[in-house]
């Protein structure tokens, strides 16, 4: 067995930590984060085969959604965020707005991450007052600059898109878009100016 451990930090509480180690890790990280499209795609796959009653399943619903954007000619980062707006469902139950949003802000517009952002309570108007809720609590948002991007997005892309007879295209069709998309973060607090 091969001991890797001149290959990792040798502190054990952070404030101990040198300049040879945070090399180290800032070496690592430059290596895992290439990876982290791999990671995204996996991540989407687990939503196939899991309905949540709907009519297709949440994979299939975020293809059509990508497709749909990309068929209305969207440029790549809005059909990337389309195809992964909904990837918090299964960790974010309760708020997977928030997980989809907050994967891709370092890689999208600031318009973009915002619609991620408030897309859940903006689909609400779909279908909240039937669950007992109030259709309009998108209206708390309303005269932000982005709110009708939001509602559009919503309209066109995410609650038309649970079409059983929908021929989407498949996920590999949309895996370079991802990959090109979060090749490098616009911001993020690990990147110097």
């Amino acid at each position: 067995m091969n001991d890797m451990s001149e290959h990792r930090a040798k502190f054990s509480q952070m404030t101990e930590g040198t300049a040879a180690d945070y090399n180290i890790i800032s070496e690592n990280f430059k290596v895992y984060s290439r990876g982290l499209p791999d990671r995204v795609l996996d991540h989407l796959q687990l939503l196939k085969g899991d309905f949540g009653g709907f009519a297709v399943d949440r994979l299939e619903h975020s293809l059509q959604a990508a497709t749909l954007a990309h068929q209305d000619g969207q440029d790549e980062e809005y059909v990337v965020a389309a195809l992964l707006h909904d990837i918090g469902d299964t960790l974010g139950t309760f708020n997977h707005a928030d997980i989809g949003a907050a994967i891709l802000k370092p890689f999208v517009s600031e318009k973009l991450h915002w619609i991620l952002e408030k897309h859940g309570i903006f689909q609400g108007y779909y279908f909240f007052h039937h669950i007992g809720l109030d259709r309009d609590m998108r209206e708390q948002f309303r005269g932000h600059q982005h709110f009708e991007d939001c509602a559009h997005f919503c309209h066109a892309y995410d609650q038309a898109a649970f079409d059983q007879n929908f021929e989407s295209a498949p996920l590999e069709f949309f895996e370079p878009m991802v990959r090109r998309v979060m090749a490098a973060p616009r911001q993020s607090i690990y990147i110097s100016e």
